[in-house]
């Protein structure tokens, strides 16, 4: 395998360049290792940061990625002067969209991800609410959820609330089927008034067979037979209920999350 350095350089937290860092996994061939240099926004930290670089050529004996986000014109032009093959979202991305729209980009530490605005207090709502939502914790203010996602336990209902809070601020319930709801044959009486909000998640089960054996070993709770029967009568509880449902045994909660937004069409 090939082996090369990337270095992600912000002047902030860093998630910006992080997140261009998704870039790499196009490219599988390569052992990329991964620096990460956050709040880099002084010349003595750029500095520093240029040393890091120039240690990681002479190892690797080749140039570093840097996948860059600094505001500062300054220090972003002297990071420049190390060997490396950059990715500067400020030059590649945001200036070329202010000319484009006659406009100054806002270039300060954190634009991307301030703390100060309404989108940031949402999310933070939005989390608060979910987690008091796991699992069916708590009925009250249910009426506020945008989602309410169903399906057994262990189907990947609560990290896919979570991901859908904190990434699009959307308040996630999430409710377990249980053996009362299959022998009932209806899902709990509370969500009956809340059908177009609710999206079905299910599993494969020998997938569901193996995250429950990690959980309760040797149970029957996690017994193949067991989750073969608690899937099936799901998946009949939900059709009979006209909910959509995704399959969330290869799809990571990104995927899911995307799926989820766009059948109900919640906006980001």
């Amino acid at each position: 395998m090939i082996k090369r350095t990337v270095f992600f350089i912000s002047d902030g937290t860093g998630i910006t360049a992080g997140a261009l860092g998704k870039l790499l996994e196009h490219f599988p061939a390569t052992n990329f290792t991964q620096i990460r240099l956050p709040f880099t926004d002084t010349l003595d930290k750029i500095k520093l940061a240029q040393g890091s670089i120039l240690r990681a050529e002479e190892e690797d004996s080749v140039r570093p990625v840097v996948i860059m986000s600094v505001g500062n014109v300054e220090l972003r032009a002297a990071i420049k002067h190390s060997n490396a093959y950059f990715i500067d979202l400020f030059n590649t991305f945001i200036d070329p969209l202010g000319l484009e729209l006659a406009q100054a980009p806002l270039t300060g530490a954190g634009i991307a991800h301030s703390v100060m605005g309404t989108k940031y207090n949402d999310r933070m709502e939005a989390i608060n609410f979910t987690l008091n939502h796991d699992d069916g914790m708590t009925n009250s203010g249910l009426e506020e959820a945008q989602v309410i996602l169903v399906g057994v336990s262990r189907c990947g209902k609560t990290p896919t609330s979570v991901y859908l809070a904190m990434q699009f601020g959307i308040k996630a319930a999430n409710y377990p089927l249980i053996p009362e709801d299959f022998e009932r044959g209806t899902l709990p009486a509370v969500l009956h008034k809340h059908l177009d909000k609710i999206f079905g998640l299910t599993i494969k089960p020998e997938r569901l067979h193996a995250v429950r054996n990690e959980r309760r070993s040797g149970s029957f709770y996690a017994s193949l037979d067991n989750c073969k029967k608690e899937i099936i009568t799901a998946e009949n509880l939900m059709r009979n209920a006209g909910i959509t449902w995704a399959d969330s045994t290869s799809r990571s909660v990104e995927e899911l999350s995307a799926i989820i937004m766009e059948k109900t069409r919640k906006p980001t």
